[in-house]
Order: structure tokens, then C-alpha cells, then sequence
């Protein structure tokens, strides 16, 4: 038998970095709001993607000018209201006499990216000829080099903390949030949807909620949640798999971004500086099935090494240098022929008014732009519930974390046990809600114990991020909260030692404690690579 709780204005399925941020507008602007998610918060697309917030130059060959302006502005935004977790990234362009895009395309597409980028915060691009190409870049494949250009765009190393801190904030707003609560049925009467069926993770009951609209923001599982609605709604998605490999930084490894050209099928692809590491990536595949299924397949992972080892003759990269890989579906629109690549990157806010007024589904959408797409999907809910609109302030407001730094940066200097580099790392994941996890350490002999050897990490984060930031299992709490996950070894060293804080934390028994290294263990599993 269901419980029926309270009525919200906006029910939003889904809390990866579009969810998470109408849940915030809308509570920003005074609704009541319940966020949900099948698993935890940012562990689906967002936390597969290339950590760029960029303008998209790429998209200028299918003219699609909106979106490269959308996005541009978006990626100002970012930069001024999440100074800690976005951050200037110099990309550079190499030109090889075989290149696809020669250097008069290249000239001319900078000059595009730029003019729609008017008032932008970034460095103005260069074009560079050869010798400054290969000075620029030591380590580069010279044999047919041509030049290049050299642009500024922007990084986000953790994109999960920036749906963290988006959580966050629609919580301190007032929006009840609920990860690992899948919706499991959208009840529609007379056309129009009536309430919303989710197994909450908290209780283990099964509880219905009434909502005036309801937004489905799940990503590659949108057509997923559709299929739950006692109507027969039509498919939307047709989402690409991107795989990405992570490799140690090797020999002649270029010291800023490099955006090149395969040389066996022309497509686009990355190589990063990132988290002390080299993030490769990305692939572009049409995807069929369940996307939590997707994984980095041999033949992606072979070619992210050849195209890397042809640009950097010095890299040798083999699949024993994988640290790991990552792979993910991106929420695409259905298209059934032509490239991958020509599909459009735009989001699309499919309102459902003939078969089930009231519910809408975001389709597609950018990392980048996921302000923006939230915003709109806000305003339109504003017009459906017949409150009186309020302005969006997102635009201007900043993340949780991007407040305080200065004070945090002088609470750190006053806990004298840390080391620096701890000191650094709190602050580029927490900003200023790092000055939180210090008094919470401050409070307590057991929190103030480090976990590592380097006096970096302390038990007091383990704590702050169960009790601030949602955090359920170990997963979350080391790849999507403390962010360990994501070096080069994984956090393992230090894994027993956070699951002994954890399981005191959510008084989890012997077997719980069991389950969750075990659960950690496969995540991690799923990531490796065979040699």
C-alpha cells in the first residue's frame, strides 16, 4: 500500500547536472520541490564526461550558432560563479598537411568563435605557425606539421562536485532531495499527470506524491522513465556512447590541452591534462540498451591509444598504462541515420500536452549549458503552476562553494597538521564550504585523525560528506564527494580506513561494511583494462 505525502509544486526525475539545477531554480524562486534519483546524484552522464565547459567549436561546421552562443556565455558564468571548480584551459589545434580542416578553416573558425563570444573572460586565440606549434608543444608529431592555433576554453576536473554543490543549494532552498528513490510509475488520468510512484531509500516504502508538474531530466534513461507512465508516450532518445582512457603523464606529454584530428577517421579528439594525470578521449558510438551497461569497449581503447601515440611519437602508450577508463551515454535525440557527430548537441524541452499534460522531458543538453537549459525548463514551469513568476537568480548566484573562499583559505592556514597540498586539494573540491569540514575537525578528537600517511585527508571529510552532501555508499563518498576515486590509484590505500568512518557514520554491521567494499570493488572492476 502507497503513502501519500505532500503535494509539490515540481517533481524533477533525474539528478545529474540538468536535474540538479531546475531543482535549484525552481527552489531558488520559491517552489516546492522533490528531486529525484534512481542511484545517487551525478553518477550517470555527468560523471562520464570530458570535464569541459566549452563553447563547442566543433559545432560551427553544423552552423549551429545559437548553441556555440549559448554556450560561450554559459562558460562565463561558470568561470565567475564556480571559480573553484571552473577553471582557463589552453587548447591547442595542431595542422598536418593531411588534416581534414586545413589552416584557412581553422583561421576562419576562431574568428567565428571569438565574434560569438563578445565579452568573454578568457585570453584572445593565436594562430601559430609551425616552429611555434612545436615550441608550444616539444613533444609533438612534427612529419607534416602545418601550424595550428591556440584558444582558451574552460575545465571542470570534478564535474560531479558541481552537481554536488547544485544539490546542495537546492536543499538549503527548501527542495526535498532524494538519491537512490527511483520513480517507478507516473500515473496519468484524463490526460493529464496526476502523481508520481517512488520507492524511497530512506524508509524502503513506497510513496506517491501529486505534483502540478513533473520533469523527467533523466538523461539517457528518459525513455526509461516514459515507459513507467500508464500511457503509452512515444521514444525520444537515441544517445551516443563516449569512452575515455586515463594514462599516467608520459614522455613529451603536452603541458596544456590538445584538441586534434584522428588520422583514421578525422573525428575530433581531446587529450587533457587532468588531475595530475592525462584524460584521452572522446569516442562517439551509437548506443543501444541499458547506458548504466556502457563500458569502454577494446576497440575504443585501442584507438584512444593509437591516435595518442601517433600525435606524441614518445608516449609508447600501451594498455598497461591505463589507469583507468570511463564511458558513458549522452542524451541524444533519436536519429537514425547519418554521423554520430551531426547530432545535434542542443536541448530540446519536449512538453508532453496531448498524452500527459503536466510532465515534460529535457532531451539532450551540454554540460555546459546546463544553467541555461534549467532556467527555461523553470520559466515554463512557472506558467503551468499559475504562480506568480520570480526572476531567475542563478544567473548571478553563485555555488556554495564559491563563497568564502578567501575566509576558508585563512580557517586552513590556522589548522597547522595539514599538510599544503591538503590544504590546496580542500579548497579546489569544497571551495569555501571548506571551512565546514575544518570546524567539524575542530570539534572532535576522532574527526580530527588523518587518514593518510601525508596528513591530507582527514576523517572529519568522510563525516562532512555523509551528513552535507547526501552521500550513501562508498562509491559516493570516494568517487563523487571526496573525489579519490579519480586518481591514479583510485583511493585504494585509503579505503578501509574510510569505510571504518563510514560504517561508525550510517551504523553499518560487519555484513553492510562487507557489502560496500564489495560493491566498490566492482565499480572499480568495471573501470580497469585487460592487458
Amino acid at each position: 500500500m502507497a503513502t501519500y505525502a505532500a503535494d509539490f509544486d515540481l517533481v524533477v526525475i533525474g539528478g545529474g547536472i540538468n536535474g540538479a539545477a531546475i531543482a535549484r531554480d525552481a527552489a531558488l524562486r520559491g517552489l516546492s520541490v522533490l528531486l529525484l534519483d534512481k542511484n545517487d546524484f551525478g553518477s550517470g552522464t555527468t560523471s562520464y564526461s570530458s570535464r569541459l565547459i566549452h563553447g563547442g567549436l566543433r559545432y560551427l561546421e553544423y552552423a549551429e550558432f545559437p548553441l556555440v552562443f549559448e554556450s560561450l556565455h554559459e562558460r562565463r558564468r561558470l568561470l565567475e560563479l564556480a571559480p573553484h571548480l571552473v577553471k582557463q584551459l589552453c587548447i591547442s589545434i595542431p595542422v598536418y598537411k593531411n588534416s581534414k580542416r586545413g589552416m584557412w578553416l581553422i583561421r576562419l573558425g576562431m574568428m567565428m568563435y571569438g565574434f560569438l563570444s563578445f565579452g568573454k573572460v578568457v585570453p584572445r586565440h593565436k594562430i601559430l605557425n609551425r616552429s611555434e606549434m612545436m615550441e608550444a608543444m616539444p613533444g609533438l608529431n612534427s612529419d607534416g606539421l602545418l601550424g595550428g592555433a591556440q584558444y582558451y576554453d574552460a575545465q571542470v576536473d570534478f564535474a560531479e562536485r558541481l552537481v554536488i554543490e547544485n544539490v546542495v543549494s537546492a536543499a538549503e532552498a527548501g527542495a526535498v532531495v532524494k538519491n537512490y528513490s527511483p520513480a517507478i510509475g507516473l500515473n496519468v488520468k484524463s490526460g493529464r499527470l496526476q502523481s508520481v510512484h517512488y520507492l524511497d531509500h530512506a524508509s524502503g516504502e513506497e510513496r506517491e506524491v501529486r505534483a502540478t508538474v513533473v520533469v523527467n531530466a533523466a538523461g539517457p534513461w528518459v525513455d526509461h522513465v516514459l515507459a513507467t507512465v500508464n500511457r503509452e508516450i512515444p521514444r525520444y532518445m537515441g544517445g551516443t556512447k563516449g569512452s575515455h582512457i586515463i594514462v599516467p603523464v608520459f614522455e613529451g606529454a603536452p603541458s596544456a590541452a590538445v584538441y586534434a584530428e584522428a588520422g583514421s577517421d578525422g573525428r575530433p579528439f581531446f587529450i587533457i591534462p587532468w588531475n595530475r594525470q592525462i584524460l584521452i578521449g572522446t569516442t562517439d558510438i551509437r548506443f543501444v540498451g541499458d547506458p548504466g551497461d556502457a563500458n569502454a569497449s577494446d576497440a575504443e581503447i585501442d584507438y584512444l591509444l593509437a591516435e595518442t601515440n601517433r600525435l606524441f611519437l614518445q608516449a609508447n602508450l600501451g594498455r598497461q598504462d591505463i589507469h583507468f577508463t570511463y564511458s558513458g551515454v549522452r542524451p541524444l535525440p533519436k536519429r537514425e541515420s547519418g554521423p554520430e557527430s551531426a547530432i545535434t548537441r542542443k536541448h530540446i524541452i519536449k512538453k508532453h500536452s496531448v498524452r500527459a499534460r503536466g510532465l515534460v522531458s529535457v532531451i539532450g543538453g551540454k554540460l555546459t549549458t546546463y544553467r541555461n537549459l534549467a532556467e527555461q525548463v523553470v520559466n515554463y514551469v512557472f506558467k503551468k503552476t499559475g504562480n506568480s513568476d520570480s526572476k531567475c537568480v542563478t544567473r548571478r548566484q553563485p555555488l556554495p562553494g564559491a563563497t568564502g573562499i578567501n575566509e576558508a583559505r585563512e580557517i586552513l592556514d590556522q589548522f597547522p597538521t595539514m599538510s599544503t597540498e591538503g590544504k590546496a586539494r580542500l579548497l579546489d573540491i569544497y571551495g569555501g564550504r571548506a571551512k565546514l569540514l575544518i570546524r567539524l575537525a575542530e570539534s572532535d578528537d576522532e574527526f580530527a585523525a588523518y587518514l593518510d600517511p601525508d596528513n591530507m585527508i582527514l576523517a572529519a571529510e568522510v563525516s562532512f560528506v555523509i551528513e552535507s552532501e547526501h552521500a550513501v555508499t562508498l562509491v559516493d563518498i570516494i568517487y563523487r564527494r571526496m573525489m579519490l576515486g579519480l586518481s591514479a590509484n583510485q583511493g585504494i590505500e585509503l579505503t578501509d580506513s574510510i569505510a571504518d568512518v563510514a560504517a561508525r557514520q550510517l551504523n553499518w554491521s560487519g555484513h553492510d561494511r562487507r557489502n560496500q567494499l564489495l560493491a566498490l570493488k566492482e565499480y572499480r572492476d568495471r573501470c580497469a583494462v585487460r592487458s
